[in-house]
């Protein structure tokens, strides 16, 4: 009884967490804004996953969930570079070259 009040809380707190960044992802006045709204609900949907798999009785749910943070951080990265640079591909300038 007690654990499935537990995981009925905790799933509430991580849908209002969810409602929230969506909210910022609409309302944030830069692209920066945005990214970071998208990367926190990643980071929520990482902990949804391991709260799943530890209610299930799952350990390997954790690995999966270890996979999504690695693949949420790299995409987060890699959206970011290219907000700055323009590209994902090219060299990116050194500031200290006097040809940039």
């Amino acid at each position: 009884m007690i654990e499935h009040t537990l995981l009925s809380v905790v799933l509430v707190a991580l849908a209002i967490a969810v409602g929230l960044a969506c909210i910022r992802a609409m309302l944030g006045p830069t692209a920066f804004d945005r990214v970071l709204a998208v990367n926190s609900i990643g980071t929520v949907a990482v902990l949804a996953i391991a709260v799943h798999g530890f209610w299930a009785g799952r350990p390997e749910f954790l690995d999966i969930a270890i996979l999504y943070a690695l693949l949420n951080f790299v995409g987060t990265i890699a959206v970011l570079k290219f907000f700055r640079f323009g590209s994902l591909g090219e060299r990116a300038p050194h500031f200290d070259d006097p040809e940039n």
